[in-house]
């Protein structure tokens, strides 16, 4: 796997778009990757992270294959700095790990049959440890940060838009191991649903980090 952080350009109007769109950040990011006639781009994960204080983004990517940043279309107004680096995350039972992910936690309404978002952090943590439980992890410590609901809208090829309404939690804590292949899944193919709207990437960092 492989780990970029691309800080994008504030004074770039699309810069600015796209933080406030997330799947048309999405569609961009992909433009690094091999297209479905080379193989795909396979799972990509990413995060948007805002510096209220100073105006600053980034993006955190996670990719099984090597992006070429400079493929995206206008990278030198889009993008100020990119590193990228292998992922080889090295995992053994009961390793303690610092991790945050920002997750759209769901659960499915027993009156309308629909997924719907879970709003009280009880039942978010709650969530999040059931995960836990079939990826490899458990979770020490954590803390949860409310972001309210992310709004976009989807386009598709013939041009009919579908509004999309995602709850947004940011988990910051410790895990522990428990099953490194399980865990090095989890990290692979990250932790709930809507992906492709910058949510599920799990990082992790020493402790001493």
């Amino acid at each position: 796997m492989y780990l970029s952080l691309l800080r994008l350009n504030p004074r770039s109007k699309r810069a600015l778009t796209e933080s406030s769109r997330p799947y048309e950040l999405h569609r961009s990011l992909l433009k690094a990757f091999p297209d479905k006639a080379d193989g795909g781009p396979g799972r990509v994960l990413f995060r948007l992270d805002m510096n209220e204080q100073t105006g600053g983004i980034s993006v955190l990517i996670q990719s099984e294959k090597k992006p070429f940043w400079t493929n995206l279309n206008g990278y030198t107004e889009f993008v100020t700095e990119c590193k990228c680096k292998e992922f080889k995350p090295a995992l053994a039972p009961g390793q303690v790990l610092r991790f945050r992910l920002r997750a759209n936690p769901t659960k499915r309404s027993k009156s309308t049959g629909k997924r719907e978002g879970i709003l009280k952090t009880e039942e978010q943590v709650e969530w999040l440890r059931k995960k836990g439980m079939n990826g490899g992890f458990e979770v020490c410590e954590v803390f949860t940060v409310d972001e309210g609901f992310a709004k976009d809208k989807m386009t598709d090829t013939d041009n009919a838009g579908h509004h999309t309404n995602m709850l947004s939690v940011r988990f910051d804590g410790l895990l522990r191991v428990t099953d490194s292949d399980a865990f090095q899944s989890t990290l692979r193919d990250g932790i709930g649903s809507a992906k492709g709207f910058g949510f599920g990437l799990l990082s992790v960092a020493s402790v001493k980090e």
